[in-house]
């Protein structure tokens, strides 16, 4: 079955994935204040989940039955006579992104399939090159948690966030003053409300019924929360937005985009694991950078003087943006 893929790999990359992506998140925020310690754990706690979740109880967790092509549900994917756990420690598996590839053969594919799959065989890869320089010796303990931490490095670098989906110059910056600031809540407010789910929790919420309870239904409301943000985010953009708005409706627009990105990819959790570990890590200063956009439009409003009488078009608009201002300086969480 070609090289064997190292045992203690797996213990060292669970533990990397739940605590130096979403450390190394918060590190490189930029310009936003850092989560509480609630938060990080929260976060952190998911991550820990993900990686040790083994809905069969055969000693492989579900990210990897992904990555190895097994059925997280079945003991014996391949009818081997053994648990899939047992199976893959005996190197009777290879995870699938890496089973056509011999010692020879060090061009990856062109298609990497997943992100998982681009995981296993960066790692593979890179373990067959450490090896061959170890003199074919199999590494230690300490050199495979150093190999699992730079692959882990490489892939959060080269599956950073896609480039933002617009450019100041992209927006049509139109007017200023009272009225321009008038018609701008009342179009808002309308795109909001069009693309209004009926969701009950955050994402976050949906997110942890799928990774701790397996729930099939958190995953299509994941899917409705992204379509949602999606065609939030177009529709905003196309908006005339008044000049003293432009930057901050810019940064809502890109990070409303971003959590339909990452939505999408809290959906695919069970399919593609790693995207999700990597979605998780870019969620709470994407959320944070919408909210501060979000205070500082209410700012502008505030400071203009601008009221809407409750029920009113434009009124719901102004009222979540003093919200969201509200609980930027109180440290409050958006619900």
């Amino acid at each position: 079955m070609g090289e064997r893929f190292p045992e203690n790999w797996r213990i060292t990359a669970a533990t990397l994935f739940s605590v130096a992506l979403v450390a190394g998140a918060y590190m490189l925020a930029r310009n936003i204040e850092l989560p509480t310690v609630a938060e990080a754990s929260e976060e952190t706690a998911l991550l820990q989940a993900i990686a040790t979740k083994d809905s069969d109880n055969d000693g492989l967790p579900d990210w990897e039955e992904t990555l190895y092509g097994t059925d997280a549900h079945t003991l014996d994917s391949f009818k081997l006579g053994m648990t899939d756990g047992v199976a893959v420690s005996k190197g009777l598996i290879v995870p699938k992104a890496i089973a056509e590839v011999t010692v020879a053969t060090s061009t990856p594919a062109t298609d990497p399939g997943t992100i998982t799959d681009a995981f296993a065989k960066n790692f593979f890869m890179q373990y067959l090159a450490a090896k061959q320089i170890n003199g074919g010796i199999e590494l230690s303990s300490e050199q495979t948690n150093a190999l699992a931490d730079q692959t882990i490095t490489k892939l959060s670098q080269d599956f950073a966030p896609a480039a933002p989906y617009k450019k100041a110059a992209d927006l049509e910056v139109s007017g200023e003053g009272v009225d321009a600031l008038r018609a701008f809540a009342v179009a808002a407010e309308a795109v909001l409300k069009k693309n209004a789910t009926d969701v009950t929790k955050s994402e976050m919420g949906y997110f942890q019924d799928v990774v701790e309870n397996s729930d099939a239904s958190a995953v299509a409301h994941l899917a409705s929360l992204s379509s949602a943000y999606r065609n939030t985010a177009v529709g905003l953009a196309v908006l005339p937005v008044p000049k003293e708005l432009a930057a901050a409706d810019l940064t809502i627009v890109n990070a409303i985009m971003r959590l339909s990105e990452i939505d999408n990819d809290f959906a695919r959790v069970n399919s593609d694991p790693i995207a999700a570990m990597l979605a998780l890590q870019q969620f709470r200063e994407t959320e944070l950078a919408a909210e501060h956009a979000f205070a500082a439009l209410a700012s502008v409003y505030a400071a203009s003087g601008i009221t809407f009488q409750n029920g009113t078009p434009g009124a719901s608009f102004v009222n979540l943006m003093a919200n969201l201002g509200a609980n930027q300086k109180t440290g409050a969480q958006t619900p």
